[in-house]
């Protein structure tokens, strides 16, 4: 088969679309024809190495994808061959404290497929069968492709971690990202009044398109002023926040009185500094969020194969041009999810 990978960490140029092993299925795995996947920010951070994360080379991104189930271990209950199904991404033990109490991404062994371990952006991928979810025939694999991972997040974020409810006011920067569009798209679900950041007129409209109502073009005005003069110096309930230094000191500053940060990532860097005057005065709440649990993603991925949630999806390219699909993601390039599908299935 063919499959995304790299030998080493580095610029785009790293990565190629060549030969590469079969994949040997397990007992407790399914082999997935991949029809399609979906690039997210930590491809680009694996890519470039993580603190701390020793990866097997080469490796294979990817933490997105959806296919058809062409073979299945023995001990495999749930699948058969022909099912559609799409990758959850979190790996757990299962047996730990957390694991136990229902809260598998909180694992003390939590790793994620195409982080920690080889990914599924190839034309096949033996994956765990607790890492995969059914897909109805009606979606289209660029929808199923893209939407679990960021989904799944941003669930969790909004709904478990700030309990976000109706009335409530709540901010998603960086809306023109995959969790961004998602988290607008969820508070707006919620009942919460949406107020979203981007950097460009038309990623404002399409922030607007998933149920924004106020936006905020962050490279004209401080965003952070502009959210207080709006709510009348008051602020927001909730900020989510997945960008990180960059935004942090003014992510505290957009909040009202007792109001919540969320955050999932930082893709600005690690070390924010955090104002504790304003913490502890203003009695803000932070809170961090990974991923979602079996739970959530079963909450959430029906709303999306409803149609209820939209995966906005800004290009589709096939794995051969994958540097440039990093390379968008990079650029902070459009609106949405970049897709890559196996150049067998791009010329079909």
């Amino acid at each position: 088969m063919h499959a995304v990978q790299f030998t080493e960490h580095g610029d785009v140029d790293v990565l190629s679309y060549d030969a590469f092993d079969d994949p040997t299925v397990g007992d407790d795995e399914v082999l997935v024809d991949v029809k399609a996947g979906a690039l997210n920010h930590l491809d680009v951070w694996t890519r470039r190495g993580l603190p701390g994360v020793d990866l097997e080379m080469p490796h294979i991104p990817g933490s997105d994808a959806a296919g058809v189930v062409s073979e299945v271990g023995e001990d495999v209950t749930r699948f058969s061959e022909g099912d559609h199904v799409a990758v959850t991404a979190g790996r757990y033990c299962g047996t730990c404290e957390f694991c136990r109490d229902g809260q598998e991404s909180l694992c003390v062994n939590y790793h994620l497929i195409g982080e920690h371990v080889r990914g599924v952006h190839a034309e096949q991928a033996a994956v765990p069968e607790e890492n995969l979810v059914t897909v109805p025939d009606h979606v289209e694999w660029h929808t199923a492709a893209a939407a679990s991972l960021v989904f799944q997040t941003a669930w969790r974020m909004l709904v478990t971690q700030a309990d976000v409810g109706p009335g409530e006011s709540v901010l998603v920067l960086g809306a023109s990202g995959g969790v961004g569009h998602a988290a607008v798209q969820i508070a707006d679900y919620a009942g919460a009044e949406v107020y979203a950041t981007a950097s460009t007129e038309a990623k404002l409209d399409h922030a607007r398109e998933c149920g924004a109502d106020h936006v905020v073009n962050y490279e004209e005005v401080d965003f952070a002023s502009e959210i207080r003069d709006r709510t009348d110096g008051r602020g927001v309930d909730v900020v989510v926040d997945h960008v990180g230094p960059a935004t942090w000191e003014s992510s505290q500053k957009a909040l009202a009185k007792g109001g919540r940060i969320v955050t999932c990532g930082a893709t600005t860097g690690a070390m924010a500094e955090t104002n504790l005057n304003r913490v502890f005065w203003n009695q803000q709440q932070i809170l961090g969020s990974t991923m979602a649990t079996p739970g959530e993603i079963d909450d959430v991925l029906p709303l999306v194969w409803d149609g209820t949630f939209e995966v906005h999806v800004r290009d589709v390219l096939p794995m051969s041009e994958v540097q440039r699909a990093h390379a968008m993601l990079e650029d902070r390039e459009g609106f949405g999810k970049v897709v890559v599908v196996p150049d067998s299935e791009h010329d079909a």
